[in-house]
């Protein structure tokens, strides 16, 4: 069976803290350029029967509502960090108005994170109204949800395992510095690479502008993507107009079809 046609929405781009950063007034967070906005990072795939968001941030509610979006039928989480997850309370609204429990997805590190941080969701005594969840752990088998074929793979953030997917030739990663080997040779063919690329300095969890060309380079990758951005590493037009062919800075809104 043919794979479905895919669109890919950017709903955040920024790092655990966002752009503007609280109480801060360096020159990314008090400009006015829309693409200087930056929720917290995250991304929706929808194919024309089937709508699937990565992660659920604490800007979640937030993105939902921005892009009017009215349906959701997964959730995929690629690791427990509390600004991949903090808004997982919110697909309450898709149980009421979808009439179901929500389907989510994620490897057994993040769903005995979800398990501790969302305990009422999953006690046996359940409070009315509290989110209604189908929770599945998945490893790097691949699978499908509704018409989109899903192929999971692990990156490291540090020493976290976190979770990248594959839709077709479009392969997003998020909160990593360091990719081995066997998945290497998983993403080279890919057509469209999300990395992230945190800042110019070294991080020890985060892969560093130069750092995140130098992967999209080496594997031959036509066309990438980054992500995951904080404030240090500049206005977005000023680090655009300075990147190799091919690559670019995603933005809160962009849209991408595959």
């Amino acid at each position: 069976m043919r794979s479905p046609d895919l669109i890919i929405t950017f709903l955040g781009t920024g790092t655990s803290t966002g752009i503007p950063m609280i109480a801060c007034t360096c020159a990314v967070c008090t400009s006015t350029d829309k693409k200087n906005k930056r929720l917290r990072t995250s991304i929706l795939v929808q194919s024309s029967s089937t709508t699937i968001v990565i992660d659920t941030t604490p800007d979640f509610r937030y993105q939902m509502l921005r892009i009017n979006n009215t349906k959701l039928d997964a959730v995929l989480f690629t690791h427990p960090h509390k600004d991949h997850i903090a808004g997982l309370d919110d697909i309450r609204a898709y149980n009421f108005f979808e009439n179901k429990a929500m389907d989510v997805y994620a490897n057994s590190l993040t769903a005995e994170a979800l398990k501790r941080e969302f305990a009422y969701v999953f006690a046996d005594k359940k409070y009315p109204g509290v989110p209604q969840i189908n929770l599945y752990t998945i490893d790097e088998t691949p699978f499908v949800i509704g018409d989109i074929p899903v192929k999971p793979f692990t990156v490291w953030h540090h020493k976290m395992p976190v979770y990248g997917f594959q839709f077709k030739d479009f392969t997003y990663i998020t909160d990593a510095n360091r990719i081995d080997e066997p998945v290497r040779n998983i993403i080279k063919d890919s057509k469209i690479l999300v990395l992230n690329a945190l800042r110019n300095e070294h991080h020890v969890s985060h892969f560093t502008l130069n750092e995140a060309i130098s992967i999209v380079q080496e594997l031959k990758i036509p066309e990438a993507y980054f992500t995951h951005i904080s404030h240090q590493l500049g206005k977005h037009a000023d680090v655009e107009k300075k990147l190799p062919k091919g690559i670019h800075l995603a933005y809160d809104g962009l849209t991408l079809n595959i």
